[in-house]
């Protein structure tokens, strides 16, 4: 696939924090289609989904904050990543808050049935809405993609779940709840913590994560910026110490495209309000570059 589908998805009503709807202008303005051209790509920038702001919203649901608006932007975002994945396209969306991925994965799963994911954060997003400490959707991401998080998630027109909870891993994970934590053990899915990364290498930790999500259909990585150590990605709402640095970030991504096997990606949390210079969005500019094949030599 040598077009790159660009979606923007401006949504913040997932997150505890305000900024990250300006997420996908910061990571266009940090180079992303001139850094892409220079790969050898064709880009197709399909502008932004209408997205709701929560002054202009009802809350609803105080367990799941906004759901009925985040459902209705996240299938814009799933209808325009089917249109490009049906055109040969590689879907790269820029979000927004990770309720994004949502959208993401329904539009790859409508085609291709449950896939593999690649989940690279530094929170397991596996809560549900009577486990949930805030409420806050981009924390059940997860946990909904699987179809785990209950039926108030399911949609008619999307299939649950999108991801195949066997072909999902996690990486970088240094946050989790203890409903997550129950989560993950009742479903044995595979979580890579930043311990098990100090102890083994990103290399040897990304082998097995992409042994494990390869397969028929489609594999998508879905990259919260907070996976990255709050030094080297200072514009995020939910920052966590001791995360990737910058070049364990790159080289994941790297492995990533030597596999061969990503279909699809999204790059969400960027929060230009809490940022430096635009230093995160250029970062995950770089990220972008290196899943797509970007190289020193």
């Amino acid at each position: 696939m040598r077009t790159v589908a660009v979606i923007g998805a401006p949504l913040d009503l997932g997150a505890g924090r305000r900024g990250v709807d300006m997420g996908p202008s910061a990571i266009r303005y940090a180079g992303v289609e001139t850094r892409l051209r220079a790969l050898g790509y064709e880009v197709e920038d399909h502008g932004n989904v209408f997205a709701a702001v929560a002054e202009a919203a009802d809350e609803g649901d105080e367990h799941v904050r906004f759901l009925p608006q985040i459902l209705e932007s996240t299938s814009r975002v799933a209808e325009l990543v089917r249109s490009a994945r049906e055109a040969g396209q590689l879907p790269l969306v820029l979000g927004g808050d990770h309720s994004v991925a949502l959208g993401t994965l329904a539009g790859m799963a409508s085609l291709d049935g449950a896939g593999g994911l690649l989940w690279i954060d530094a929170h397991g997003d596996l809560n549900r809405p009577q486990t949930s400490p805030s409420g806050n959707v981009h924390g059940m991401v997860l946990a909904a993609a699987l179809g785990l998080a209950g039926p108030q998630f399911r949609q008619d027109a999307w299939p649950q779940p999108a991801a195949d909870p066997r072909r999902t891993v996690l990486v970088g994970v240094r946050s989790l709840d203890e409903g997550e934590r129950e989560l993950v053990k009742a479903h044995r899915l595979c979580v890579f913590t930043m311990s098990d990364i100090d102890e083994r290498g990103i290399k040897a930790v990304m082998d097995d994560a992409l042994e494990r999500v390869a397969g028929s259909g489609f594999v998508h990585v879905s990259l919260d910026m907070d996976a990255l150590d709050p030094r080297h990605a200072p514009g995020v709402g939910t920052p966590v110490r001791g995360g990737l640095d910058y070049r364990e970030a790159h080289f994941a991504l790297e492995l990533v495209a030597d596999a061969g096997v990503l279909s699809s990606l999204d790059v969400v949390e960027v929060n230009t309000i809490l940022d430096h210079e635009n230093e995160t969005a250029k970062t995950a500019v770089e990220l972008v570059e290196s899943a797509l094949g970007s190289r020193i030599l």
